[in-house]
C-alpha cells in the first residue's frame, strides 16, 4: 500500500539524521531542532488520508540536498560567524544554492513525490534560511563604496562685469564692490597715479579685476546690439541667389558694347525701352536663372568701392578683344580682380573680325598664369561678338555653370542689407540711391542706415523704372527718401527699430565730423614695421612701375632673394609706364605702397594719393629702390633680444610704508643699479619676479644710478612681495637688428 511505502522510507530517516549529528558536533543543538522539526512533519504524514485517484497531484522537483546536509548548513553557519567579511567576493560561499528549497506550498493541497506519485506532507522552510539571507553577496558588495573616493577640487569659476572702456575708476570700484582707496593704492603699484574719476583702459582694468576673482568684458554698444540681427543667419532659410557679374577689361575693347548687347536680346522689349536712365545694374532672366550685371566706369571705381568694405562681385568678366589682344589696363583689372579674391571668365570679343586671333590672345592669359581649359588650365574662355551676338548665350551659360559650383546663397527672409551703386540728386525726386540688396529682402516704409544718413524708404524701383514691393537677394533697385548722398561702395541696413537707427545715424555724422577735423595719417614705408608688430599686417604689399620690361625683370630679380619664413614680399601689381589714378586707388584698397623706376607720377595721382594716404616713392637709381625696400624688409624681422648684466644688489632690510608702499634697502654689491634697468629678482637661486624699476633713492633723493659700494632704496613696480636676502640683478635689454 501506498502509506506502508511512505512509513518504511520514514522510519530509515533517524539514522541518516542520527549519523549526521554525530559529525557535526560543533553545531549539535540547532541539529537536534532541525531533526525535531523534521520527526513532526513525519508523524504527520502518516495519520494523512488516503487521497482519491482523481485528485491531481503537483509535481516538484527533487530536493533530497536540503535535508541531507545538515552538517554543511552548520559549517556554512559557523564560518559566517567567524569570517563575516570576506576579502574577495570570488571567496564567497555558495550557500544560496543550497538555500533553493522547495517553494512554498498550500498547506491543502497534498503533492507527490517523484514517479511513485507518493503523498507528502508540504515541507516547512527551514528557519536557518532567514539566518542564511544576510550572508549573500549583495549584503558584502553594499560595503565596497565605504572606500573613500578622493574628490577633484572644486573649480572656481570667474565672476564677469560688463562695462564700456575707457572705465572710471569709481566705476570699476563699484562693479569690484571695493573701495577705490585701494584700487588707488594698486594703481600706484603700476605706477599709475588716479583719482575717483580716472579713465582706465581695457587692458589695466582687466589686470585689477583678475586680482578679485573678476573677468571684464567690453559691453556691446548701441551699434552693435542694433546690428546683432544680421549676424544671426539661420541656415535652414538660406536659398540660392543669382550670381553678380561685374565685366573688366582695356577700354576699346567692346566691354560696354558686349554688356548692350545682353541686355538687347535677353531683355524684354517692353522693359528696355522703359528705361529712362542708366542705373548701373540691371538683371537677365535665363531658362537656367537669373544673373544680375554690374555696370561700373571701369576696374577703378570697382575698386574704390572695395575700398570702402564692399564685396560686391561674385564673378569678374575679363574682356579682350581678339584682334588687339591684353593691353596694359587688360592685366590692372586682371590683378583687380584677383587682389577681389573674384572668380575670373575671359569672353574674347570680336571674334567676328578677319583679323582676330583667339589663340595669340589664349597664349598670352597662359604666360599670365590663366591656362584656358581647353588649353589643360582652368580658366574659362569664351569666345564672343557684340557685334553680331555670336557666343553670348555660351557665356551667359558658362556663368551660370561657374555661380552653381560656387553655391551662391541667402537668406530672403531676414532683414535687407547690401551696397551702395551709386547716388544722386534728381529733380522732383530728391536724393535717389541705387543699392544692391545682398541679404534678405527690402521693401517700402523699411527703415535702413547708410554710413551717416537715415531713410524710412518712401518708394521703391526696378532697374525699369518700374515700381515694386520688394527686392530680394542679387536684386538692384532704386530707392527714394535718404537724408544725404552716401558714396558708392557704402554699405546699408535695415533694422527693425526705426527710432534707434535714426540716433544711430545721427552719432555716425558726429563721429564724421571729428574724423574730418583729425589729419590724414599718411601710411609710409617707415610705418610698416609698427603695423608688423601690432599684427595689423602679415606682409608687405607693393605695386611696381618701371619704364622699361628690363628694369622690371631686373628689380623682380633682387625682390626674390628677400622673400623668407618671416616676412613676405608680395608685388600686387606691376606695371611700364607713369603711376596713375589706378595704381593709387588699388593701393587704397589692398594696403599697398607705390614704387616707380624711373617714371613720372601725375597730378591727378598725386593728389588722389595725399587725398587717400598712399606713400608713392619714385627712384632713379636701381640700388636706392632695393636697399630701401630691403631695409623695410629688416624692420619686419623681430630683432634679437641680448641681455647686458648692469649689477648685483642684496636686500637687508624691508620697510612697509603707507605712502611709498614697499621699500628695500639694499647694497650695491656688483656693478651699478639705473632707474631705467630691468631687473630679476633671485631668492635661494630661484628666479621670484621680472620687472623694472619703480623708484631708487639715495636717502631721500631721487637718482637715476648708485654705484658699487653704495646703499640705495629700491622700490619695484608692480611687486611687494620682496625680503631680506633677496638679491636683484639688474640688466639692460639691447635689440640687434637683423639682416636678410
Amino acid at each position: 500500500m501506498p502509506i506502508k511505502s511512505v512509513k518504511t522510507k520514514t522510519t530509515k530517516q533517524p539514522e541518516i539524521e542520527a549519523a549526521a549529528s554525530k559529525r557535526a558536533q560543533a553545531a549539535a543543538k540547532k541539529t537536534k531542532a532541525s531533526v525535531s522539526v523534521k520527526t513532526a512533519a513525519k508523524q504527520k504524514i502518516e495519520k494523512t488520508p488516503k487521497v482519491s485517484k482523481a485528485q491531481k497531484p503537483i509535481a516538484i522537483p527533487k530536493k533530497k540536498a536540503v535535508i541531507k546536509k545538515p552538517q554543511a548548513k552548520a559549517h556554512i553557519l559557523k564560518e559566517a560567524i567567524e569570517k563575516p567579511v570576506l576579502k574577495s567576493p570570488a571567496l564567497l560561499p555558495r550557500p544560496q544554492e543550497e538555500i533553493k528549497t522547495v517553494p512554498p506550498v498550500a498547506e491543502k493541497k497534498p503533492v507527490a513525490i517523484h514517479e511513485e506519485k507518493k503523498i507528502a506532507a508540504p515541507e516547512k522552510k527551514p528557519e536557518t534560511v532567514q539566518k542564511k539571507v544576510s550572508l549573500e553577496p549583495p549584503s558584502i558588495v553594499k560595503k565596497e563604496p565605504e572606500v573613500a573616493i578622493p574628490l577633484a577640487a572644486p573649480v572656481k569659476e570667474m565672476k564677469i562685469i560688463e562695462a564700456n572702456f575707457p572705465i572710471a575708476l569709481k566705476d570699476l570700484a563699484v562693479g569690484l564692490n571695493e573701495k577705490p582707496v585701494v584700487i588707488i593704492k594698486k594703481l600706484l603699484d603700476l605706477k599709475v597715479i588716479a583719482h575717483l574719476n580716472f579713465p582706465l583702459n581695457e587692458e589695466v582694468a582687466k589686470k585689477i579685476a583678475l586680482d578679485y576673482g573678476y573677468e571684464i568684458k567690453r559691453k556691446p554698444t548701441e551699434e552693435e546690439l542694433l546690428f546683432k540681427e544680421h549676424e544671426a543667419q539661420d541656415i535652414s532659410k538660406l536659398k540660392a541667389r543669382p550670381p553678380i557679374v561685374t565685366f573688366m577689361g582695356h577700354v576699346d575693347h567692346g566691354k560696354t558694347s558686349l554688356l548692350d548687347a545682353i541686355r538687347e536680346s535677353k531683355v524684354a522689349e517692353s522693359e528696355y525701352g522703359g528705361i529712362t536712365q542708366h542705373i548701373g545694374a540691371y538683371s537677365v532672366s535665363l531658362s537656367q536663372g537669373k544673373i544680375t550685371f554690374l555696370d561700373t566706369p571701369g576696374h577703378e571705381a570697382f575698386t574704390a568701392m572695395r575700398a570702402r568694405g564692399a564685396l560686391i562681385t561674385d564673378i569678374v568678366v575679363i574682356v579682350v578683344a581678339a584682334d588687339d589682344g591684353i593691353m596694359p589696363q587688360t592685366i590692372e583689372a586682371i590683378d583687380h580682380a584677383k587682389d577681389a579674391k573674384a572668380t575670373i571668365v575671359v569672353a574674347i570679343n570680336k571674334i567676328d573680325k578677319p583679323q582676330a586671333n583667339s589663340d595669340q590672345v589664349k597664349k598670352q592669359l597662359s604666360e599670365l598664369g590663366f591656362t584656358p581649359e581647353d588649353w589643360g588650365g582652368k580658366t574659362i574662355t569664351v569666345g564672343v561678338s557684340a557685334k553680331t551676338g555670336q557666343g553670348i548665350d555660351d557665356l551667359l551659360g558658362m556663368i551660370i555653370l561657374e555661380a552653381e559650383m560656387l553655391e551662391l546663397k541667402a537668406d530672403p527672409t531676414a532683414l535687407a542689407s547690401g551696397v551702395v551703386l551709386e547716388a544722386k540728386i534728381s529733380e522732383g525726386r530728391g536724393t535717389v540711391v541705387t543699392l544692391l540688396v545682398q541679404n534678405g529682402t527690402l521693401k517700402p516704409q523699411d527703415a535702413i542706415i547708410v554710413g551717416p544718413y537715415f531713410a524710412k524708404v518712401r518708394a521703391m524701383f526696378n532697374e525699369y523704372g518700374k515700381h515694386i514691393t520688394e527686392a530680394l537677394p542679387s536684386m538692384p533697385v532704386e530707392i527714394l527718401g535718404l537724408s544725404g548722398l552716401p558714396e558708392a561702395g557704402e554699405r546699408f541696413f535695415a533694422l527693425s527699430d526705426e527710432k534707434k537707427a535714426k540716433e544711430l545715424a545721427g552719432k555716425r555724422k558726429d563721429l564724421l565730423r571729428e574724423k574730418d577735423l583729425r589729419p590724414l595719417q599718411m601710411m609710409s614705408l617707415e610705418d610698416l614695421s609698427n603695423q608688423i608688430k601690432e599684427g595689423k599686417i602679415k606682409e608687405l604689399k607693393v605695386i611696381l612701375k618701371a619704364d622699361v620690361a628690363g628694369s622690371l625683370e631686373a628689380i623682380n630679380e633682387t625682390f626674390k632673394k628677400f622673400t623668407t619664413s618671416e616676412v613676405r614680399l608680395n608685388i600686387i601689381h606691376q606695371g611700364i609706364g607713369s603711376i596713375n589714378v589706378s595704381d593709387v586707388i588699388l593701393a587704397e584698397a589692398s594696403g599697398a605702397i607705390i614704387l616707380g623706376f624711373h617714371v613720372d607720377t601725375d597730378e591727378r595721382s598725386k593728389q588722389e594719393a595725399n587725398k587717400t594716404g598712399v606713400d608713392i616713392r619714385t627712384y632713379n637709381v636701381i640700388y636706392e629702390l632695393v636697399n630701401d625696400i630691403k631695409t623695410a624688409l629688416e624692420g619686419l624681422l623681430e630683432p634679437k633680444l641680448k641681455k647686458v648684466f648692469l649689477g648685483r644688489i642684496v636686500v637687508r632690510q624691508v620697510f612697509t610704508l603707507s605712502k611709498s608702499g614697499v621699500i628695500a634697502g639694499c647694497y650695491v654689491e656688483k656693478g651699478k643699479i639705473t632707474r631705467s634697468a630691468k631687473i630679476s629678482l633671485v631668492r635661494n637661486g630661484g628666479l621670484i619676479h621680472e620687472g623694472t624699476i619703480q623708484s631708487l633713492k639715495r636717502f631721500k633723493d631721487d637718482v637715476r644710478e648708485v654705484t658699487e659700494g653704495m646703499e640705495c632704496g629700491v622700490s619695484l613696480a608692480g611687486f611687494s612681495g620682496i625680503m631680506a636676502g633677496d638679491s636683484i640683478e639688474a640688466y639692460d635689454v639691447e635689440k640687434i637688428a637683423r639682416k636678410l
